[in-house]
């Protein structure tokens, strides 16, 4: 007992013990982004002020953790230092996590800011594919809730959205995803753009949300055949308001 008390006494004054980091295992996802989007405005405002990571998933019995940032994942060796982690990309580059209460931190960079994640009320299944816990958290947020038809085909109909990437009630659809990154941001602009299929077959839409009002418009590209698709909006197709 002396010398586990000698010990302790020993590490508090001389700081030479490190405290143990906490467990940092399973998903977590970008919490202030989905919450900032969820405020009713620009989708891709929110994600250029609190991205560009969307989630991670941590192993350390193995040893990784992997982001994802809706375009690509990056895989590297989660190593445990100083009270927290840094996570190894094969050499080039390395990203620092730990834990602050109930929040994953991922530490400033020379990339983007510090980025904080949450564990997820409803957490995909196992085999979903990386980000798809915070798809379905970004899609219940953003577009949750019941939606009625002002203008367009369907008027006075109602549009539900479901988290799964289903929608309802919203004509010629039966299927939807949210741009997020990548080819179709790039070629999207400075809009907001969503993806709508029904069967087989799928096209490119625009929209803006404006606190309860979400307009979806056609996507007219005005590229050369050669290029890639630069998209911006056309004809409103139409008007929803959440009720």
């Amino acid at each position: 007992m002396r010398l586990a008390l000698s010990l302790a006494l020993a590490c508090s004054l001389l700081g030479g013990c490190a405290s143990q980091p906490g467990n940092p295992d399973g998903t977590w996802i970008n919490q202030p982004l989905i919450d900032a989007a969820g405020e009713g405005g620009s989708l891709r405002e929110a994600l250029l002020a609190y991205g560009p990571n969307l989630e991670w998933k941590v192993d350390s019995a193995r040893g990784l953790a992997t982001y994802s940032n809706g375009f690509e994942l990056g895989e590297g060796q989660l190593v445990a230092q100083d009270g927290g982690w840094h996570v190894d990309y094969h050499g080039d580059y390395q990203e620092q996590l730990s834990l602050d209460d109930a929040q994953l931190v991922q530490a400033a960079s020379s990339n983007w800011p510090e980025q904080r994640f949450s564990k997820p009320t409803k957490p995909a299944a196992a085999d979903a594919p990386p980000g798809s816990s915070f798809e379905w958290a970004l899609y219940q947020a953003y577009l949750g809730g019941q939606w009625t038809i002002v203008e367009g085909l369907g008027q006075g109909g109602m549009v539900i959205f479901h988290p799964d990437g289903r929608v309802e009630g919203l004509p010629g659809s039966e299927r939807y995803a949210l741009c997020l990154a990548g080819d179709c941001a790039s070629m999207a602009g400075d809009h907001d753009s969503l993806w709508l299929q029904l069967g087989q077959q799928g096209a490119p839409w625009m929209f803006e949300r404006e606190g309860d009002e979400l307009r979806i418009f056609e996507a007219v590209n005005q590229a050369q055949s050669t290029e890639m698709p630069e998209y911006q909006p056309g004809r409103q197709a139409w008007l929803l308001e959440r009720d």
